[in-house]
C-alpha cells in the first residue's frame, strides 16, 4: 500500500518522529545521571564528550560534529568555561580562532559519566540479537549518509546549518 497526500500522518509510524522520541528517551535516561550529579545539561555533556575525543576543536567545529544548534553549543561552552570544566586558548597562527579542551575537572566529570553511558548503551544493545545489532549499525550509517548530502544542500541554500557526526556508530554516540 502506498501513501497518498491525503492520508493522515500517523506519528507512531512516522520514522522521523520515532527516531526523535527514541533519541529523547535515551538522552533523558543518561541526562538523569549527569544532571543530578554534575549539574550538566544534554548540550554540556555532548560538548564534553566531543572534546574528550577530539581536544582542541573550536566551538564551530563542535557544532559540526554534534549537529547541535550554534546557540546551544555557545551556551554550553560558556557554562562549561564558567564552571571550570573547559579551557579556551587562542590559536597562535590564527588569533580569530580559539580552541577548547577539557580542564582537569571536565576530564574528571567525563571519566565518571562514561561508565554510566556505556552501561546504558550495553543495556540497549543487549536487547538485540547480534545480527540485529549489526543491522542497526548498518541502518544508522545508511540513514546518516542519506542525510549528509541533504545537509550540505540545505547549508548552501541557507535553510539551516546541519551536519552529522563523522562516526555515527552507537559506541561513539554521546547522548
Amino acid at each position: 500500500m502506498q501513501d497518498t497526500p491525503t492520508d493522515p500522518l500517523l506519528l507512531e509510524r512516522f520514522l522521523p518522529y520515532r527516531l526523535s522520541v527514541l533519541s529523547n528517551l535515551v538522552s533523558g535516561r543518561l541526562a538523569a545521571h549527569y544532571s543530578s550529579r554534575f549539574g550538566l545539561g544534554i548540550p554540556e555533556w555532548r560538548v564534553l564528550a566531543v572534546l574528550a575525543q577530539a581536544p582542541g576543536l573550536s566551538a564551530a567545529e563542535v557544532v559540526a560534529r554534534t549537529a547541535m544548534d550554534k546557540v546551544a553549543v555557545s551556551r554550553a561552552v560558556a557554562a562549561l568555561l564558567r564552571d571550570g570544566r573547559l579551557e579556551r586558548s587562542t590559536d597562535l597562527r590564527d588569533r580569530r580562532r580559539s580552541s577548547l579542551r577539557l580542564s582537569a575537572d571536565g576530564a574528571a566529570v567525563y571519566e565518571q559519566v562514561v561508565p554510566v553511558a556505556r552501561r546504558l548503551e550495553r543495556g540497549l544493545l543487549d536487547a538485540l540479537a547480534p545480527p540485529d545489532r549489526e543491522a542497526l549499525d548498518r541502518i544508522l550509517r545508511i540513514l546518516l549518509a542519506q542525510l549528509q548530502p541533504a545537509a550540505s544542500v540545505d547549508e548552501r541554500n541557507g535553510l539551516q546549518e546541519t551536519t552529522t557526526c563523522p562516526d555515527p556508530s552507537p559506541a561513539n554516540a554521546a547522548s
